[in-house]
Parts: structure tokens; sequence; C-alpha cells
């Protein structure tokens, strides 16, 4: 999901999630609408992880991943729950943070255990609104890396809210460029970054090239300097 701030990107996400009440329309997965299920069976189809996220839980990153995952798999601790949670922590790089009490981490790392905590209840969607916005480049890569190969092992799906339309272009399958709650355009990253909509929705002037290993690269500047 692209597009500038206030386009309606958070709100999306919320309404496919169930935190909002959709204005029109219906959402359907699997050929099931959500609106008729329980708040606890689409807590188990659907896992977000929002914006802003804040705990004052007195707990370790591993107790907190733990906890995630009991949410959607009742509260009794099995040892393949335990080995859940390691490897989706190792997958992440987090693994070294397991004891580290939530309290004591820095900004990004505490917004890379939130993303291990949708990740783990193994969910069939997972909705990541702005995943990367505090991580520095080798932890934005780590998260989109390990989100990718959780949808091409699972089979899941994986919408994420994105400003960095290059990162997009290089992990996305398939992009939906929005502007004031209304979609722009719609399709494959390559197709969608070559559109002029791209930078009339930015307010900016951009360029498209490719790179050696073969995704795009979008060069954007002000207009004044075209």
């Amino acid at each position: 999901m692209l597009g500038p701030n206030a386009s309606g990107k958070s709100t999306f996400f919320r309404t496919i999630a169930g935190l909002i009440r959709a204005q029109s329309g219906q959402i359907h997965l699997d050929g099931a609408n959500l609106a008729g299920l329980r708040r606890n069976e689409r807590a188990r189809k659907v896992a977000y992880m929002p914006q802003a996220f804040a705990s004052n839980a007195v707990l370790t990153v591993f107790e907190a991943v733990l906890l995630a995952l009991k949410q959607s798999t009742g509260w009794r601790v099995r040892v393949v729950n335990l080995d859940r949670v390691t490897q989706t922590l190792a997958g992440l790089g987090l693994l070294h943070l397991a004891d580290r009490d939530l309290g004591q981490l820095c900004g990004g790392q505490a917004q890379m255990v939130a993303v291990a905590q949708v990740l783990v209840r193994d969910p069939r969607v997972v909705l990541l609104d702005e995943p990367t916005s505090a991580l520095d480049l080798l932890h934005k890569l780590t998260i989109l890396h390990a989100v990718r190969a959780e949808v091409q092992t699972s089979g899941r799906i994986a919408l994420a809210a994105l400003h960095d339309l290059n990162l997009a272009a290089e992990f996305c399958d398939r992009l939906i460029l929005i502007r004031e709650g209304r979609m722009v355009a719609d399709g494959p990253p390559a197709e969608v970054l070559a559109r002029p909509k791209i930078g009339q929705v930015y307010g900016v002037a951009t360029a498209l090239e490719h790179t050696r290993r073969g995704p795009v690269y979008v060069d954007a500047h002000l207009k004044e300097h075209a």
C-alpha cells in the first residue's frame, strides 16, 4: 500500500482488522465475509501491527512474543509454542534480545518485536502499517526479507503500508497506490511505479530506472529542481 500521509492507508488496514466499520462494501477472505465472523475468529485470521504501539508491561521480549501467540492458541504453553517463538525471533535477528525487558529496548528494537508478535501468530493475513519507519537499513531489509519468506513458505497474505518506494519495488509482488481514500493505481511494481501518476500523487518529479538485480528504482526530486 502506497500513498502520501493521511491518504487512508491506516484506515484501510483498521477496517480489514475489524477495528472500525466499513462505510460501504464488504471484505471477503477465502470466500467468507469477515463481518460475519466473531471478533476472536477474525483475530485468528487477521493480525494487525499498527503504526503506533506502546507497552508498559513488565515482560521480556520472549514473553511478549509468547503472549501474542497464546492469544490465538489458548493459554496452555506447549513445547511447540516455545519453538515457534524461538524460530520467529531467530528469523528476525532478535534472538539475542529474548531475555531483554521491553522497557530496555530502543524504538527500532521495539518495532521489530511488534512485527514478531504479528508473525508468530501464523495468521492468514498480516497487516503491517509502516513496519520499517523507525528502523535502520539493515533492520528494514531483515524485516522485509522475513515477511516475504513467511509469505512464500506459508501462502499467507501480507499487506504493508510503506513510504519507501524502492523497498516496495524490491519486496512486493503488487502495489496499490491510493490518494484521499481512493485507489489510483494497482498492479506489479514496475507497472505502477512507471506511471506518471506516482509523481502526481506525491507532488514530486520521478524517473524510473532498473538495477542490475532487476527491481526498479524510483529517482524522485522536488518539481522545481526538475
